[in-house]
């Protein structure tokens, strides 16, 4: 069977060129705190200020900037609720977003062998946001 990156030179989405899917798909997940996200949004949706608490060492910045892109990838709906301060804004993943959970899923069950066959889980005091 022929591997589906291999039929062309390049593959071009939302006019951007790939070399080959894996660069594709990197593109819409990589980075260090894009697959965090999806894994506090995998069991449901969470609010800003949830996801800053469960991502203590992320900064604001980041934290917004990634979810900027998610959403603009299609990826995470960014929801508004009211229309005067203070307004509620929920991030939930979409039915795209979603068909990268079974990828979550290994990336987590990965980590979690490296860490038992590598590492050892210790506690640490976080300073509170």
């Amino acid at each position: 069977m022929m591997k589906i990156e291999c039929e062309s030179d390049y593959i071009k989405v939302n006019g951007k060129l790939y070399p080959c899917t894996v660069s594709l798909a990197m593109d819409f997940v990589g980075g260090k705190w894009k697959t965090v996200i999806f894994y506090h949004l995998k069991d449901g949706c969470r609010r800003y200020n949830e996801l800053r608490k469960e991502m203590p060492s992320v900064t604001e910045r980041t934290l917004s900037l990634q979810l900027k892109q998610l959403e603009d990838d299609g990826l995470v709906s960014r929801k508004v609720y009211g229309d005067k301060p203070p307004i509620k804004v929920v991030y939930d993943l979409t039915d795209f977003g979603k068909t990268f959970v079974p990828v979550l899923d290994a990336l987590f069950g990965w980590g979690n062998q490296i860490a038992t066959e590598k590492g050892e889980f210790v506690r640490v005091k976080v300073p509170a946001i």
